[in-house]
């Protein structure tokens, strides 16, 4: 559905005890999928559904950055929509780029300063 929450991912140093810690808690399972920088990024299940995301950010743009919940907006068209947030003010940190299977993402920083993920998911082929 547009213009709502449809992902979160937890952006961390330390997968190995985040996946241990929620998978305790809360039966999460996990898929091990690798990223365009190489790192790895954990798919959260609960069952069959997946619930989350789970990515390590020991990489040199996430210095400046405590571990953190990251979430992302499901947007008609993130091209369109990232350019409409720049002109009404938001900070573009990552201009649209595709994530094979997933679809494309933008990550703004709000006029309050808040950032966010924007996302098109992709279309089942």
């Amino acid at each position: 559905m547009h213009n709502t929450f449809v992902w979160n991912e937890l952006m961390t140093r330390d997968p190995a005890a985040a996946t241990a810690f929620y998978g305790a808690l809360l039966g999460w399972t996990y898929d091990t999928m690798a990223t365009e920088s190489g790192a790895d990024y954990w798919v959260a299940r609960l069952g069959d559904r997946p619930v989350a995301g789970i990515m390590d950010m020991n990489g040199p743009d996430f210095t400046h950055l405590p571990p953190h919940w990251f979430s992302y907006i499901e947007v008609d068209d993130v091209n369109a929509r990232v350019a409409k947030a720049e002109t009404a003010g938001a900070k573009i940190l990552r201009p649209p780029f595709e994530v094979p299977d997933v679809g494309r993402i933008g990550i703004l920083v709000d006029p309050t300063g808040a950032a966010v993920g924007w996302m098109t998911t992709a279309l089942p082929s």
